[in-house]
């Protein structure tokens, strides 16, 4: 299971926009929560997901525009589950609350950890880990973060399932200038790279043998 906790940057100082985010990302990522999006202390914002598609997703909207810290906890989620996101329990919520405090440190401001990274007597495993996954994650971050207004305005579009002459029209420009801010924004090889981070960060979930969501009995 994937919990994603986000902190606001310097929140004592700026509106609270916690709500803005829940808004957000539920519209986006609602139909693939275990339980709805939720503030937790303060500022926080917490969410919960089987998938790891939708956990990649909402770590990249979360980080887009630098006004959150977020850390990606993989684990387990105890059951039943609550009402509540801010009320369920579990190795993947210490997971998370570890790493949000390293994301406020980190480049990009994000972190990951992974309660299958840590063996009983306290050691490090060997193999997938998510120290390796969280710097292929962070890579992204940071391609992201450098992305200009105009490059989001065509990638955006673009995302959107757009053909690169319909988005020249709409934005009255021409397809060779549309071309030429979608490779300066490098979207190909986001939308490249994606398949292959959640293949990874899918491997770490079944690493801690609770891939499956919360309640709902395995196969036969």
């Amino acid at each position: 299971m994937y919990v994603i906790t986000a902190d606001q940057v310097s929140s004592r100082h700026q509106p609270d926009r916690a709500a803005t985010l829940i808004e957000t990302l539920t519209s986006r990522h609602g139909h693939a929560l275990v339980l709805p999006a939720d503030q937790t202390a303060g500022d926080e914002v917490q969410l919960i997901t089987a998938s790891a598609p939708t956990a990649l997703a909402i770590v990249l909207d979360a980080t887009r525009d630098g006004s959150w810290s977020v850390g990606l906890g993989i684990g387990e989620v105890r059951t039943p589950l609550p009402e509540a996101a801010r009320k369920a329990s579990g190795t993947a919520f210490i997971a998370a609350r570890e790493a949000v405090q390293a994301a406020k440190r980190a480049d990009g401001r994000f972190a990951l950890r992974a309660a299958s990274d840590v063996q009983d007597d306290g050691g490090r495993r060997e193999g997938l880990d998510a120290d390796g996954v969280e710097a292929l994650v962070r890579l992204l971050v940071l391609l992201r973060e450098r992305r200009t207004d105009l490059g989001w305005e065509v990638v955006d579009l673009a995302d959107a399932g757009h053909l690169q002459k319909d988005i020249a029209a709409v934005l009255g420009v021409s397809p060779a200038a549309v071309s030429a801010r979608l490779k300066s924004a490098m979207w190909r090889a986001e939308v490249e790279t994606l398949p292959a981070l959640e293949r990874l960060l899918a491997a770490l979930d079944a690493d801690t043998g609770t891939g499956r969501e919360p309640g709902r009995a395995e196969p036969t």
